[in-house]
């Protein structure tokens, strides 16, 4: 009567279930990646989509050659102003990373802004999980498409969002220092 194969093991249910909720979480990842990716791709000038004159930077010039576009990546980061965070991340938040931005005092004294449009962004903030417990972050410069600034940090001994934050400041005063020695 008591037929040991009916009766379902609660723990291996629940080890089932945590897996299904897991892959799933991968899977809608790996799909918003995709999509955002695809809606960067499709418009070669997203800021005169979004209302902004497209504007020449002293930054990116193109060459009438070869039609080649030239960036200076030191130039790209002096003179932004409007920052875009994207997290691919599970466990770090975009809205988490633009509040450790905020906090720091470097933000205020450099004169930033956070966004939430993309296409208004001078530079775009993007965090990837790498491994375990390493993690990506790059600044792109969204209408050339340019990697200006990119480093790797670990999980360990802090928040991530608190060294990304730390670092990106950190890039952009190194960045503005160098232009005001030049002039002097």
């Amino acid at each position: 009567m008591n037929n040991p194969r009916s009766r379902s093991k609660p723990s291996a249910n629940a080890f089932r279930y945590c897996l299904l909720v897991f892959v799933g979480l991968i899977c809608s990842q790996i799909a918003l990646g995709q999509q955002t990716d695809a809606s960067i791709s499709k418009d070669a000038n997203p800021r005169a989509i979004a209302g902004k004159a497209a504007e020449s930077s002293p930054a990116v010039t193109t060459t009438p050659s070869d039609g080649s576009v030239r960036a200076d990546p030191q130039a790209i980061l002096r003179s932004a102003k409007v920052i875009y965070v994207r997290s691919s991340s599970l466990l770090v938040d975009a809205s988490v990373v633009e509040d450790k931005l905020q906090k720091r005092s470097e933000f205020d004294h450099l004169g930033l802004m956070i966004t939430r449009d993309e296409h208004a962004a001078d530079l775009i903030l993007e965090l990837r999980h790498d491994l375990f417990t390493m993690y990506v972050f790059s600044v792109i410069e969204p209408k050339t498409q340019v990697v200006v600034a990119s480093g790797k940090l670990s999980s360990l001994g802090g928040t991530v969002a608190g060294k990304v934050a730390e670092r990106f400041l950190k890039r952009l005063l190194q960045a503005r220092r160098t232009s005001v020695s030049d002039m002097l």
